[in-house]
């Protein structure tokens, strides 16, 4: 049974089951950022929790096959980073830890738009644009609240 288990556990069916299962959690963010269960799922630990393990996964099959570290040249130019995105599982990596983050932010500025009171269809474009761009949806985001919030500031 743990080897039929093992066996479906490719990177190609975790890097679709990660990219379809933050949809719903985005969804919910989207249209139903006040309710309960959007604050139970999508603004909890349980999200970056499923992500975690499945990046812990991957981690531990980098361990296993010995090569932690193989290409791994993030600090020397474009082509150190292009050597780790050549490697399949820590492409994957990267994108766990990428889908997480936006995620977070997300459900942030979800909790955020409550705080200030910001109409949550003032809220969509924002947060659209940080599930497919991240840091760009956040800055939308920042003019938007600024609006609403009354104040400039960098550090909330």
């Amino acid at each position: 049974m743990l080897n039929n288990l093992l066996a479906y556990i490719t990177l190609e069916n975790i890097y679709l089951i990660a990219n379809w299962g933050v949809v719903p959690f985005w969804l919910l963010l989207i249209f139903a950022p006040n309710n309960g269960l959007t604050n139970f799922l999508a603004q909890s630990v349980i999200t970056p929790l499923l992500l975690a393990v499945a990046y812990s996964y991957l981690v531990y099959n980098l361990y296993l096959e010995k090569n932690i570290f193989d290409g791994f040249d993030l600090y020397k130019g474009l082509d150190g980073l292009y050597s780790i995105f050549a490697n399949e599982i820590l492409l994957l990596i990267f994108w766990l830890h990428f889908l997480s983050i936006s995620l977070f932010a997300g459900a942030w500025i979800v909790r955020d738009a409550r705080k200030y009171l910001i109409p949550k269809i003032v809220t969509i474009p924002s947060l659209i644009l940080t599930y497919f761009s991240g840091p760009v949806g956040i800055v939308i985001y920042w003019f938007i609240r600024i609006f609403f919030a009354k104040k400039i500031s960098f550090n909330d």
